[in-house]
């Protein structure tokens, strides 16, 4: 799974793109001193849109740190404070060829560029995983395409039929006219028209489809480019002249006063088309083609990842049931008056383990609730004094996250360091819990010449849970000074 600090800098490089081509294209005329031209208007263009280029490069970090409402005010601050600010000043430098529209017109791509980034963003997080949307393809949205070309179209050659100003030396334009009224009056002619441009766009879409079914899944990936460029070749001469003699046989053909098509079918020119739809498509059918084998590729992983956690989650529980039944086991032998209500308390531990444990997500309150039930069970049935704090700042304790986390470093501390120790134990938890990020620290007194605190498969499990639920987003630190042994994880929510 790639990490996402591979692209996090990918807007600032967007951004920066768009300040060159801005540059280039202001070098376009020139035909003297073009570097000193383009070097004058990169340095102006920064000094521009430098509150853009600063957000963009500190936006990974501040959308990690910062609170929604403090990062909502550094964008406003940034594009719509800032940038125009900026844009005036640079304004007042006389560059040339940069004058004050360009430095202007800039600015706004600049905000444009950024508003499409946030949607962009939007449709990758929430659009993109809706059931119908998946569905739809790039095949089905080609032809949803088409059909609305076709709508559009009609509509501007029903709009514009009787008006004079399209007519030409005999014969007639399509005109940019979108007439509600004529268009209700004339809708039976809208229907000739659509049913007709619609068939031909659906013979390029004909050829499109060959092209990305047969020729490229098939013949172009197993046996080369040399045998898809001949099977493109047949194809073009097997289906045009059939494709062109359907067009020329289409009413609308001189509708608008002279034929559209040549009435000869055998016309290269109709050959030449044919051909550039192959063409011109390759590129995208490709696409198309790395896209489909991409998401099996993901769902596989994806249910490899998942398989892997199951069989984790198995490994944890007996690890946890081992721990429990030790425990009940001797509260029994002390005979002590609580075991009904740590066998009660200790089931609700087990059911929470059991059945939460299923979830892909908990609420943080639910999580605190069965450490504290589960401190409680231990410190019952110990005969030795623990010296036990737990530090607590949750800004929101109904954020969601994975089950079953912070207990492993728990039941390690209780199994290696507190029950093992001759005289007094300690166990100090810290959570420090905001929107974006989550710190829980556990410490506990251990004896050095016992088994390392850190082995077992708790640990072992936990790093490998932790590599599959949060990939790129979590730190794990464990460490010994002396005789005590420190666990700090860190996760930031994505």
């Amino acid at each position: 799974m790639p990490n996402a600090k591979n692209y996090q800098y990918q807007d600032f490089f967007i951004f920066t793109g768009l300040l060159l081509w801005v540059a280039i294209c202001n070098c376009y005329n020139q035909s003297t001193n073009v570097w000193l031209t383009y070097v004058t208007g990169i340095l102006t263009l920064v000094f521009c849109l430098l509150p853009v280029l600063l957000f963009a490069f500190f936006k990974p970090i501040w959308k990690e740190t910062l609170p929604n409402k403090k990062y909502i005010l550094y964008w406003c601050c940034s594009f719509l404070i800032l940038l125009p600010i900026f844009t005036l000043i640079a304004a007042q430098f006389q560059t040339e060829p940069l004058d004050l529209s360009d430095k202007l017109t800039t600015a706004m791509s600049a905000l444009a560029l950024e508003l499409l980034l946030i949607v962009n963003q939007y449709y990758q997080k929430k659009v993109q995983h809706i059931k119908w949307i998946k569905k739809i393809g790039l095949e089905n949205a080609v032809l949803i395409t088409i059909i609305l070309i076709a709508a559009t179209i009609s509509v501007m050659a029903v709009s514009s039929l009787d008006n004079p100003i399209y007519q030409r030396n005999g014969f007639r334009l399509v005109g940019f006219e979108f007439n509600i009224k004529i268009l209700f009056h004339n809708f039976g002619t809208f229907l000739v028209f659509f049913f007709q441009f619609l068939i031909m766009y659906l013979c390029g879409y004909v050829l499109f489809l060959i092209n990305s079914r047969l020729l490229v899944s098939k013949i172009l990936k197993e046996k080369g480019l040399l045998i898809y460029l001949l099977s493109v070749s047949a194809t073009v001469a097997l289906l045009y002249p059939l494709l062109a003699q359907l067009l020329i046989s289409l009413p609308i053909n001189t509708v608008f006063g002279r034929s559209i098509f040549e009435a000869n079918p055998f016309e290269l020119e109709n050959a030449f088309g044919a051909f550039a739809i192959m063409l011109f498509s390759l590129p995208v059918v490709l696409a198309l083609q790395w896209g489909k084998q991409n998401n099996i590729i993901l769902s596989l992983e994806k249910e490899k990842s998942q398989n892997e956690l199951d069989l984790l989650k198995q490994q944890l529980n007996p690890h946890f049931f081992f721990n429990t039944l030790n425990n009940l086991y001797a509260l029994s032998l002390q005979k002590s008056d609580k075991t009904p209500e740590s066998i009660l308390q200790l089931s609700e531990l087990m059911r929470y383990t059991i059945y939460k444990g299923k979830e892909k997500t908990v609420k943080l309150v639910q999580e605190l609730d069965y450490i504290s039930d589960y401190i409680q069970l231990q410190q019952i049935r110990l005969r030795k004094t623990l010296h036990f704090k737990f530090e607590k700042q949750v800004s929101n304790d109904q954020i969601e996250i994975a089950p079953l986390l912070f207990i492993v470093f728990i039941e390690n501390a209780f199994k290696h360091g507190i029950e093992p120790a001759d005289g007094a134990a300690s166990l100090k938890l810290s959570l420090i819990s905001t929107e974006r990020e989550l710190t829980f620290q556990a410490e506990n007194s251990f004896d050095p010449d016992e088994i390392s605190p850190d082995s077992g498969i708790g640990i072992d499990n936990l790093r490998k849970r932790l590599e599959l639920l949060y990939p790129g987003q979590h730190t794990l630190d464990i460490s010994t000074i002396g005789n005590i042994f420190k666990a700090t994880l860190k996760i930031r929510f994505a």
